[in-house]
């Protein structure tokens, strides 16, 4: 080699080991990753094709691999700090019907924004990203709506992919968080807790669990207590039959070495049950068609060992499942829906309904039920279609203190006719039947908020009345829900309650394949806004999760009194929603005292400040606040309120004058 080439040699090497380490050695496409963890408005993502299942096109430019979402789309990633950087080309998808689509791509690392693609409409070119992640942890590919609503936000991550040296990213639902219980324990002596009114009908039987936390044996006393009724000392429980029309004001009272306590108790004796909101346990998102009648006591023995019923549940309701179908995998719940007479049957897991319900109502505890006015159940049990006053006659035989009335297949009877008339007639039907009973029974209408039936629930007899669809099909959503049964707050109050549907934390089935119980997707942060949102809508809190594995976590988050106290104040306000900056909202809920309880809700991916104004929230003067979930007074504020809300959290106080308990 002569020395002009061995020069020229020894200068290239150099020259590129000079080069910057921009290149990886590895490649992986975004649409080979667990789309699962997307969470997205409408839909499924879709790999490698459109939403409407063509391929990918931007502007008439086809693109041969992407992934199609739909607006508000979010997808996580962890990185090892080794992926070097992101591509892709995104736009809205042609397939955007009516060319009104706008939608903002968003690309944040570790809590930062990395890169923005302003507002994109239908017919745009696409953009083209290159984004430098190295040494990043976490990674947000975000599509967010714009003002024009959400309608065929069909938008498209094109030819994505990740450069690394490291391990690939992988997708994951959310960011980890700590579950870091906020509640505090309850104290050793006794506090009563539950709501402080309470709505009955004369001469009907008469069952009342004082909840009260600390520890036992509690004396309990009880003031001005109606003749009709009697005061189990050592257990807390109030029993008799109702007393004639009026109102009663009780004061009620507990007792141990620790300390005492005592309640105003107002009971009304007339036409409205339901005077604050439901509250207690539903088996159907745990225990789905495996429901049996030694499952349901144990979820009564667990509602009082775990302090549940010292917080004021007191439900233990049975849903679908409990009777014969024509035919099942399970050969115990196959059988005749009805005797000779046309009573209904319960399958072979429970062999005693009335020793079932007496079994509850031992507790304190009351017993809920479930059927449809159709001729099958939604899971293809038996319905009450035709059977309607023997059922009403049944249920109350029994001893069931409520009963879910779910519209599933009574399209069959009605046909494509869902007028509002139509919606409401078995209502009006059933509604009228257990009015008749010589018992108090409440119901619930499952019919997923058709018809507006929030116009016409109390009209037809009902005491609750779901808004939606099924909130386990859409867990992710549930600010989303919540704003929209936010919406008809008008409709609620004492008697009348609009209900977006379960608790759903802790263990819970999958809903779309009826599974066994497994931990909850929500963060800890979403699982104390789901509870601050439920109680600032004053909405019915029935828990869904499987109660013989509740844990540190999921009770503080159940059973905090002070949150709880938000949801049964007497006034039923369902909170209105206030709009703050950004994605951020405030729930403003005036209470019985004149004090106020304040939500501040953060719905984005990153934490940020939340402040509430006076002015906006309609307050004045100064307050002290109360943070609720930690049960401590945070000091005095006048003209405006500002704390950090985390991630798709919340933080929720009470707000009172100087001159006011707070």
């Amino acid at each position: 080699m002569s020395r002009s080439n061995h020069h020229l040699v020894r200068v290239t090497a150099l020259l590129i080991l000079a080069l910057p380490a921009i290149a990886s050695a590895d490649e992986v496409w975004l649409s080979s990753l667990d789309l699962t963890k997307m969470r997205q408005g409408w839909g499924e993502p879709h790999s490698d094709q459109s939403l409407m299942e063509g391929p990918i096109t931007i502007a008439g430019r086809k693109f041969e691999r992407g992934v199609a979402t739909h607006a508000k789309s979010t997808l996580w990633l962890e990185l090892d700090g080794e992926v070097t950087e992101f591509l892709a080309s995104v736009g809205v998808d042609d397939t955007a019907a009516g060319g009104t689509a706008s939608v903002e791509f968003i690309v944040a690392g570790d809590g930062k924004s990395l890169w923005r693609s302003g507002v994109m409409h239908h017919g745009d070119e696409s953009k083209d990203i290159r984004v430098d992640v190295r040494g990043m942890r976490s990674l947000l590919l975000l599509v967010m709506p714009t003002d024009d609503g959400v309608n065929f936000d069909h938008a498209d991550w094109a030819e994505a992919r990740f450069l690394y040296d490291g391990a690939a990213p992988v997708a994951i639902v959310a960011p980890r968080e700590d579950p870091v219980i906020l509640t505090p324990k309850p104290g050793p002596a006794p506090r009563i807790n539950g709501p402080g009114v309470y709505g009955c009908r004369p001469g009907n039987p008469f069952l009342y669990r004082v909840p009260t936390t600390g520890v036992r044996p509690i004396a309990f006393t009880c003031d001005n207590l109606p003749a009709s009724l009697s005061l189990n000392t050592e257990m807390g429980i109030i029993v008799g039959t109702a007393p004639e029309r009026g109102t009663y004001e009780v004061m009620l009272r507990a007792k141990n070495h620790h300390g005492e306590a005592s309640r105003s108790f107002r009971i009304v004796s007339g036409d409205t049950l339901a005077l604050t909101p439901p509250m207690g346990w539903n088996h159907w998102y745990a225990h789905y068609n495996r429901i049996t009648n030694a499952m349901m006591r144990e979820a009564a023995d667990i509602m009082v060992s775990s302090g549940m019923a010292d917080v004021g549940y007191q439900f233990v309701s049975i849903d679908d499942c409990w009777m014969n179908a024509e035919e099942y995998d399970d050969p115990l719940r196959v059988g005749p829906p009805r005797d000779a007479n046309g009573n209904i049957l319960p399958n072979q897991h429970f062999p005693d309904m009335r020793g079932l319900t007496d079994y509850i109502h031992a507790k304190g505890l009351k017993a809920g039920i479930y059927i449809s006015p159709g001729p099958r159940t939604c899971a293809g049990f038996a319905g009450s279609y035709g059977h309607e006053a023997q059922d009403a006659k049944q249920f109350a035989e029994w001893g069931f203190d409520l009963l879910k009335y779910d519209l599933c297949s009574y399209g069959e009877i009605i046909g494509s006719s869902m007028t509002v008339e139509a919606l409401k007639k078995p209502y009006i039907l059933m509604g009228g039947l257990l009015k008749q009973q010589p018992r108090d029974i409440q119901m619930n209408l499952c019919e997923y908020g058709l018809g507006d039936v929030w116009e016409w629930g109390k009209e037809v007899g009902g005491q609750s009345w779901r808004t939606s669809g099924d909130l386990g099909f859409e867990l992710n959503r549930i600010f989303d829900v919540a704003l929209a049964n936010a919406k008809h707050a008008e409709f609620s109050g004492p008697g009348s309650w609009n209900d977006p549907d379960y608790i759903q934390i802790g263990y819970i089935g999958d809903a779309r394949t009826t599974g066994m119980p497994t931990p909850c997707s929500l963060t800890p942060n979403e699982q104390y806004a789901f509870m601050s949102l439920w109680c600032l809508m004053a909405s019915p809190l029935f828990y869904s999760g499987d109660m013989s594995r509740l844990d540190d976590f999921t009770i503080n988050v159940l059973c905090n009194p002070e949150v709880i106290a938000i949801d049964q104040d007497p006034l039923g306000k369902c909170a209105p929603v206030i709009p703050l900056a950004e994605e951020t909202f405030a729930m403003v809920k005036d209470l019985e005292d004149g004090s106020t309880a304040v939500g501040l809700f953060n719905p984005g991916e990153f934490a940020v400040p939340i402040t509430l104004t006076w002015v906006d929230a309609g307050l004045s003067g100064v307050r002290i606040v109360r943070d609720l979930w930690r049960q401590t007074d945070i000091g005095e504020f006048s003209g405006k309120f500002e704390a950090t809300g985390g991630r798709h959290g919340v933080v929720m106080v009470r707000m009172s004058r100087p001159d006011k308990d707070s």
